[in-house]
């Protein structure tokens, strides 16, 4: 199954956690392909620094509910803390697609259901897949970048990081 997992850190070493997430992912999937890093302004609560994000798409055999809890042990593994909503943290990993599958449960919600309000998510994304298309807004997400009426600013950091 093909997924895109987002990647965001503003902790410390941001590009290191990042790396690390990353190498974690891999332990059980493929990386297909991975879009530059690009520091973003916070999104939300604004008092905290700017994060490093990027985009990764990979091919697992773990089903959806596998991957969520691949992904939150990957996050406890780089010692995120849930403290504030949309505070800083080590690492934050969404699953914003896998396959063109609709799910919406308690846990989880696929596609990510923010995802289309947020160029911090949208520009990466677009880097690697600008055709993808949601299954929900019907658009390409380069569509979506585009009709997004208020964007962050969102930055190149470094094109080659992993």
């Amino acid at each position: 199954m093909v997924s895109y997992i987002a990647l965001g850190s503003n902790i410390k070493d941001r590009e290191r956690y990042l790396k690390e997430a990353a190498r974690e992912l891999e332990k059980q999937s493929k990386v297909l392909a991975f879009s530059s890093l690009y520091e973003t302004e916070p999104v939300g609560y604004a008092n905290q620094d700017w994060f490093l994000n990027a985009v990764v798409q990979i091919e697992t055999k773990l089903t959806l509910q596998e991957l969520l809890s691949f992904v939150l042990e990957i996050e406890q593994k780089l010692k995120r803390v849930r403290t504030i909503e949309n505070g800083p943290r080590t690492i934050d990993l969404d699953i914003l697609f896998y396959e063109d599958e609709i799910l919406a449960k308690e846990n989880l919600v696929v596609p990510h259901p923010r995802l289309h309000e947020r160029a911090f998510v949208l520009v990466p994304l677009c880097e690697i897949a600008p055709q993808l298309t949601h299954p929900v807004v019907k658009k390409s997400v380069s569509n979506i970048l585009e009709d997004l009426p208020q964007k962050e600013e969102v930055r190149l950091y470094k094109k080659d990081w992993l």
